[in-house]
């Protein structure tokens, strides 16, 4: 029995194609718009079942029933046939029917519909729920669904990203609203907060990566409803990378979706390096750790540079009890507690070996890679836009031109760069105002190639 609630969804996007035809929008279509919209659903689910070479019962019920297209395992097979649908190629060219959906809040030529907001995003939740349903359905459920789930999703994602219409709102956007509401005790929506994470400068490998484990955490949720079991899984995390690639912000962004799902009951992100888990007397470490567990407790704990816990175990050094004591309580606190180490990627690797309890406790891995040049100078447009700044188009160059080469250096900072950047320009514009005596707002916002210049 599939959810109300994506029945709901179904038949709103159906009621979108009605709106869309009735205003004209669809008349290079073969196929009426809301036939040709159910018929990319049916395709879509048959993309999903490839992921485990086989289709099952429980999965063609669901494509009768969400869709209304009965089918045989035979005819299911002959109908991926014909329409092409290969696991590798389905996911470059967005469907017929999500180009209608675009082009018409791109074009703002839907006068009225029945949604408030973009009809895009409401067709882009749709396909969520109809994808996580289907994975659900089953006793049957694999990581690669998952992951093509992820990537079908992402390439609907881009394709709204090419028109200007993705994503709907920023984090900007988001906190404004919530203000304005006067509701900051509500639980943020994991799909506002996925566009949090999805707004974010590069960052594509753990985006894809963290996608991947909301939608396992949502299908398993599904699966809970529908009485179906759940393979025991372990919920800690290794980030490894390099400083300033965003570990810690997306660390928070993961806390915050554990609560929304109801996964976490605080959400807190609680973080610590070695100085805030090791004492220098016996029996101390102990203690210390046990406190940083307890304030933890409901959300995750955030070690950064977690392999120092390790690297000196000569006599004296505490460490190897810190991490007892950790091991010990991500066994007791299994169901309130969720544990991510962080650290440059060789001394993770080193961290996790040093201690055969680590390496069993941890089993998603994510790498943040370096931030390119042009990825830098969109951060840094970012950190300008947020403190009314701007750039001068020769301050930009000079700017690309600087984390050209200090992204070739050994101790490169990423988006710390940036930020120190950004902190001697201001730094060296307030000088300059003062002794020209400008103080006019667009002085006063406006970075030189002066005040940026070493």
């Amino acid at each position: 029995m599939i959810q109300q609630s994506l029945q709901e969804s179904i038949d709103l996007c159906y009621e979108i194609c009605d709106a869309m035809t009735q205003a004209g929008m669809a008349r290079s279509s073969a196929l009426p718009l809301r036939e040709l919209l159910r018929t990319e659903f049916v395709k879509f689910m048959a993309f999903l079942s490839s992921a485990d070479g086989a289709v099952s019962p429980e999965e063609l019920s669901f494509i009768g029933e969400t869709t209304g297209m009965s089918m045989t395992m035979q005819q299911l097979e002959s109908y991926k046939r014909v329409q092409h649908i290969d696991s590798t190629l389905f996911v470059k060219e967005p469907p017929k029917a999500v180009k209608f959906f675009v082009l018409a809040d791109a074009a703002h030529k839907l006068n009225t519909k029945p949604v408030k907001g973009n009809v895009s995003d409401q067709l882009m939740k749709t396909y969520q729920e109809l994808g996580l349903g289907f994975i659900a359905c089953n006793e049957i459920k694999t990581d690669r669904e998952i992951r093509l789930l992820t990537d079908y999703i992402k390439m609907l994602e881009d394709f709204m990203k090419e028109y200007g219409i993705y994503p709907i709102h920023t984090a900007k956007d988001l906190k404004a609203g919530a203000k304005a509401e006067e509701k900051p005790e509500e639980k943020p929506r994991v799909e506002d907060l996925l566009v949090e994470l999805n707004s974010m400068v590069g960052l594509d490998g753990v985006k894809r990566e963290v996608n991947s484990l909301v939608n396992l955490l949502q299908v398993q949720r599904l699966r809970e409803k529908n009485g179906l079991k759940n393979t025991v899984m372990s919920r800690h995390l290794v980030f490894s990378g390099n400083p300033g690639t965003g570990k810690t912000t997306v660390a928070r962004i993961i806390a915050k979706i554990y609560n929304a799902l109801g996964i976490l009951e605080g959400g807190q992100l609680i973080e610590v390096d070695r100085a805030g888990l090791v004492s220098g007397y016996i029996g101390q470490t102990a203690t210390k750790v046990t406190s940083v567990i307890e304030s933890a407790l409901g959300g995750i704990l955030f070690i950064d540079e977690a392999y120092s816990l390790t690297v000196g175990k000569g006599e004296g050094d505490f460490g190897q009890e810190a991490v007892d004591t950790l091991l010990k309580a991500m066994e007791d606190h299994r169901d309130d507690l969720i544990v991510i180490v962080a650290g440059y990627s060789d001394l993770m690797q080193e961290f996790l070996a040093s201690n055969p309890g680590l390496k069993s406790r941890f089993n998603t891995f994510i790498e943040f890679q370096d931030y390119s040049p042009e990825e830098l100078i969109r951060i840094l447009d970012q950190m300008c836009e947020k403190q009314d700044y701007k750039l001068s188009a020769e301050a930009k160059e000079y700017a690309r031109a600087y984390f050209e080469i200090q992204s070739k250096q050994e101790n490169f900072a990423n988006a710390r760069e940036a930020r120190n950047f950004l902190e001697h320009a201001i730094s060296r514009q307030a000088t300059r105002l003062v002794m020209n005596n400008i103080t006019d707002k667009e002085g006063l916002s406006l970075l030189t190639l002066e005040d940026v210049k070493e």
